[in-house]
């Protein structure tokens, strides 16, 4: 076994691969960027080496840098963890060469999944069903336009390398094809440095379905059962779950052997998943599965498999890397109750989920699950790498209980400072049909806008709030913090007024002293009485409407976060009304909404416009951001080329006023 490896990855799964190595008496070295100095997995390392920039082109991207760290630290092993360089066949080889172990597939099998056309020939070869399209090398935009008539719509354009959902797009008409076309070629060529794509007949209710395999240097090849990621948003896995809610034991094995042939086929070695895609329409059929990809590496989602069968797949990484053969046969491996995985990402859903950046004021997750995370309180999350908080992971004898546990544990998540999906995953659990196990790939887009929109905070919140701003909830200094909450202090009046910042509007509210530990709280018109019945300055019971609650309360120089019934508050203190007002924008600016960088430009100066028209293109986090105009008018500036590098906020398009259009 090996006795010190290279972590070549960053966050979340650089934590996990420490977490086991420590437990095996393995000393990790872990690589990081610039803007990753403080981050979590170097703290927790034995020791780190810088690479780069925070750029991760020229950092965790940058073989060179990290095969000298490699060499340098004495490591005998590299581990690539998932993303960056995982998939990378030329890592491997340079890992190899510098007469280190690579943790993972060979060069070779990497080569043979890497591109989906090639890998879809190799499959069809070994007797797997593939999704009927155009898999070939021909990239003419005419060309590949006949196909898709001849597919019939609608149909799907994905970029051949990676994965992710980058560089994909479903095409219903034919007059949409050349413009997503294009974007899918510009997504594939920034994210994985391969334009080019493949064509697919987009089937109507489909389930995605993947089989995770594991194979050895010694001809051995078992597959540990299947998870179900249907739960998706823009392609993109929300909710995975192991095993697949209505799977027959028919149809597992149907799948579990023809991802057993597809890793055979290639000589696969170390972790690797096999994914397919069901067509549901008329439930799950063994005749209506086909092969969609190989990821050659750990996926994400792999928890909710370690949980069913209570195995540590990095553990078996590292041994079968180490030369040994696979710890347990197929006929030794076997399932053990049901999981569920959500991702918890720094997002606003109701913002088309774009991806938020900050400080994180707050970050607690819950007890008694399993939570897979690379920050801590007080981290950046920046807008260089992806936006994932942590993983929450739970585990049931039934599926019903782990789904239970899910929206539970999701509720009782507390984030602050960033805005995250938090209640969006938890709105998806109460889904009827997910509930029911009913589930595929276009289930969250047709649950409707109601999914997507966060509840505003009740009147009992901004009572809360404004207590807390003005020092209401601070814990009293007695011996015991929930004997006695501070009482009235003298502000020259038995009432005041706060203004508070809340959802980008400011909310003024005035406090009144009704008696010991009781206040009204008016705000908007409305006038709301609160009892204080414990604090400790951060947990707090009040009385409210007839009954009481509990409520967290974190406040520091950034402002209040208020966590209550399962849902995050935030606000931010303003001196007086109209404070933050200026800064509103109105509706003749286009404005970055994250930093990012100038894609495409349509538009100049002296052009008309109408509201919806596409403008501007931004990539921001590994994303295409498609900015669109706010009304219809004349463009006055664009102080913007394609290639610029922006900041949030940075001025994109300037609109002439209303009257002078």
């Amino acid at each position: 076994m090996f006795r010190k490896i290279l972590i070549a990855n960053r966050g979340e799964i650089a934590c996990r691969v420490i977490r086991t190595a420590r437990r095996m008496g393995i000393a990790t070295v872990a690589v990081h960027s610039d803007a990753d100095r403080a981050a979590l997995h170097v703290a927790l390392a034995d020791e780190a080496i810088r690479i780069g920039p925070a750029e991760a082109a020229k950092s965790y991207l940058n073989i060179a840098a990290i095969i000298e760290a490699a060499k340098a630290s004495g490591a005998e092993a590299v581990h690539p963890g998932y993303g960056f360089l995982s998939e990378n066949p030329d890592f491997v080889e340079a890992v190899e060469a510098a007469g280190l172990a690579f943790i993972g597939p060979s060069a070779k099998a990497i080569r043979a999944m890497g591109l989906k056309d090639a890998a879809k020939a190799l499959m069809e070869k070994a007797g797997v069903p593939v999704v009927p399209g155009y898999h070939g090398e021909r990239q003419e935009s005419v060309f590949l336009a006949g196909e898709a008539e001849a597919i019939g719509y609608p149909v799907l354009i994905k970029a051949r390398a990676g994965g992710g959902g980058k560089g994909m797009r479903r095409v219903d008409h034919p007059a949409d094809f050349a413009a997503a076309l294009e974007s899918a070629r510009r997504e594939g060529e920034s994210a994985f440095g391969d334009g080019c794509v493949l064509v697919e007949k987009y089937m109507a209710k489909p389930r995605h379905i993947e089989v995770q395999v594991f194979g050895d240097g010694h001809g051995n090849v078992v597959h540990l059962f299947e998870r179900d990621c249907s739960l998706q948003r823009r392609h993109q896995k929300v909710i995975e779950e192991a095993p697949a809610p209505g799977m027959t034991a028919e149809m597992r094995e149907a799948m579990g052997a023809a991802a057993v042939r597809a890793a055979a086929a290639i000589g696969y070695s170390g972790a690797g998943t096999v994914e397919f895609i069901a067509d549901v329409s008329e439930g799950l059929r063994q005749d209506r599965f086909y092969f969609m990809e190989m990821n050659t590496r750990l996926q994400v989602e792999h928890p909710v498999t370690e949980a069913i069968t209570g195995l540590d797949l990095v553990e078996w990484q590292l041994r079968v890397a180490a030369g040994e053969p696979l710890p347990k046969r197929q006929d030794a491996l076997f399932i053990d109750g049901w999981a569920f995985e959500a991702r918890l990402y720094a997002e606003n859903p109701a913002r088309d989920f774009l991806p938020a950046t900050g400080r994180l004021s707050v970050f607690e997750g819950p007890e008694g699950v399993r939570i897979d995370s690379g920050v801590r309180a007080g981290d950046v999350i920046t807008p260089y790498y992806d936006p994932m908080i942590a993983k929450v992971v739970t585990h049931g004898r039934a599926r019903a209980e782990a789904l239970a546990k899910l929206e539970t544990a999701l509720q009782q998540c507390r984030v602050g400072g960033v805005t995250t999906n938090a209640g969006f995953l938890a709105r998806l659990c109460r889904l009827p049909a997910f509930a029911a196990g009913d589930v595929d790939t276009g289930l969250i887009g047709r649950a409707g806008e109601g999914l997507l929109a966060e509840p505003g905070a009740p009147e009992e919140v901004f009572a809360l709030a404004a207590l807390a701003a003005l020092g209401f909830l601070d814990a009293s200094g007695d011996a015991d913090p929930w004997g006695h909450i501070r009482g009235f202090r003298l502000w020259g009046g038995a009432a005041q007024t706060v203004f508070l910042e809340h959802g980008g509007e400011e909310h003024a509210l005035r406090v009144t002293l009704l008696g010991s530990n009781l206040f009204r709280v008016e705000h908007s018109g409305l006038s709301t009485e609160i009892g204080l019945e414990a604090s400790d300055g951060r947990t707090v019971r009040v009385a409210f409407d007839g009954h009481t609650f509990p409520a967290t309360v974190h406040r520091d120089e950034t402002g209040i976060v208020l966590f209550s019934r399962g849902h995050g508050h935030a606000f931010t203190r303003a001196e007086a009304a109209g404070h933050h007002g200026a800064a509103q924008a109105g509706g003749d600016r286009l404005s970055a909404p994250m930093p990012g960088l100038v894609r495409i430009v349509t538009t100049a100066p002296g052009a008309r416009v109408a509201k919806g028209d596409a403008l501007v293109t931004m990539e921001a986090m590994k994303m295409e951001l498609v900015l669109a105009a706010p009304r219809d008018g004349v463009v006055a500036a664009v102080p913007v080329a394609v290639g610029d590098q922006v900041a949030e906020g940075a001025l994109l398009l300037q609109l002439e006023p209303e009257e002078a259009a």
